[in-house]
């Protein structure tokens, strides 16, 4: 399928993408492209695929949750811009 390159412009206009005629030429043919490889997909039986979110089986790589030691108070905030004994002090955001 190719697109035209009002069809192009057209489309970045619906996505506020400004392109000049040269990036209009390459979209237009990269864009058509995309759209020919969709049409061969399309023309794939999965008529006895199952649907799947992943192609592959998912895996925990999590660590096990182990409590350790915390930093000093001190070090924590050292770089806080502001602190009141020994707390981060922000702003009030509720009244």
């Amino acid at each position: 399928m190719k697109l035209s390159r009002e069809e192009v412009k057209h489309l970045a206009l619906l996505v506020r993408l400004g392109i000049n005629e040269e990036e209009t030429e390459r979209f237009r043919e990269q864009l058509s492209n995309i759209l020919e490889n969709f049409q061969i997909l399309q023309q794939v039986d999965t008529t006895d695929v199952p649907p799947t979110a992943h192609a592959i089986a998912l895996e925990n790589v999590l660590r096990e949750d182990e409590p350790g030691s915390s930093l000093p108070v001190v070090d924590v905030l050292a770089n806080a811009p502001s602190q009141e004994e020994g707390y981060f002090m922000v702003r009030a955001v509720l009244e």
